[in-house]
């Protein structure tokens, strides 16, 4: 049994977040739901009319509150709190720690669309075409993070907050900083240098020379792009070519520029006739994972690559029968 008052319990809320922020998380939506967290276990202790709840069954009370929440929500949930749970663990040792069995098992069905070259050709020039849903942000800009999600395969948070300290156009090389716990060196080709050339220097008129702007993505006021605003304009691109119904959140992602990142390297490396296997601990460091079983994920069975590789299977059968 853990009990602990709420007054306890806020300040562990407000302990925890400052020691995420302090890490360089934002943590918003986490904190969102600790709040709402408090506000429920403040309830239950009124209603119980007890200066003190027991933590197990509040924090299983909690996830199951309402009607109609998503699996994937309740897992959610049992994450953040679980997370603070471990924290508190550094002042309580006996403190409950709520089990990961706890929130219902699930397999995401979403299955991402990898994206024809064809389609990346067609999805550039449709953003860098003059648009009027969203005159605040330059249609460059918008390209120009297309390319970069496209050649470099970031996430697409990392590239939307890349700052201009984070980009050495002399060693074509961005700086990832704090991503997933992790900060790493992400290189770039000649190809991808000379677009972030030409990018600044059609939006000088918004925030003058690379010296004067913070970050590398801004709009036509010279502040940065926000997430928001950029993955609105994605969607619409995306929606505009085909890709994505025009209603709902099914279709193509903007996060599949990732996915397409992997297979297309993957195939790349098949046609030049690579050990792939051999390579795929390098993509996996490029991509910021630990190791190549966070890579899995994205290395989705095409029809080339299926294609590509019985070919490889059958040269190999031929040389030793």
């Amino acid at each position: 049994m853990t009990l602990i008052a709420p007054t306890r319990l806020t300040r562990d809320i407000d302990g925890f977040l400052a020691f995420k922020r302090a890490l360089g998380h934002a943590y918003r939506r986490a904190e969102y739901t600790l709040r709402n967290f408090e506000r429920f276990a403040r309830a239950q202790a009124q209603r119980q009319k007890r200066p003190a709840i027991d933590l197990e069954p509040t924090v299983e009370a909690w996830l199951l509150r309402g009607t109609g929440r998503s699996c994937f929500t309740v897992s959610l949930d049992l994450g953040i709190v679980r997370q603070l749970c471990l924290h508190r663990r550094r002042r309580d040792p006996n403190g409950f720690v709520p089990d990961h069995a706890l929130a219902p098992q699930t397999t995401s069905k979403y299955v991402p669309h990898i994206f024809s070259r064809e389609e990346i050709y067609r999805l550039l020039q449709a953003a860098g075409q003059p648009r009027r849903y969203n005159a605040r942000i330059p249609a460059i800009t918008v390209r120009t993070l297309m390319l970069v999600l496209y050649c470099t395969g970031l996430r697409f948070g990392e590239a939307a907050r890349l700052s201009i300290a984070d980009v050495d156009l002399d060693q074509n090389v961005f700086t990832i900083r704090e991503s997933k716990g992790r900060t790493r060196i992400v290189p770039f080709g000649d190809d991808l240098a000379r677009e972030i050339k030409r990018y600044l220097a059609q939006t000088q008129e918004y925030a003058g020379s690379a010296q004067e702007r913070t970050s590398l993505f801004i709009d036509r006021h010279g502040q940065p792009a926000k997430m928001k605003a950029l993955s609105w304009i994605f969607t619409t691109l995306l929606r505009g070519q085909g890709l994505k119904p025009s209603r709902g959140r099914i279709g193509a992602r903007p996060y599949d520029f990732r996915h397409a990142f992997a297979v297309h390297r993957l195939t790349d490396w098949y046609h030049q006739g690579i050990d792939v296997q051999a390579r795929l601990p390098w993509l996996s460091a490029y991509m910021g994972h630990l190791n190549v079983i966070g890579t899995e994920v994205y290395l989705h069975a095409t029809p080339e690559l299926l294609n590509m590789a019985s070919q490889r299977l059958k040269r190999r059968l031929d040389l030793w029968s």
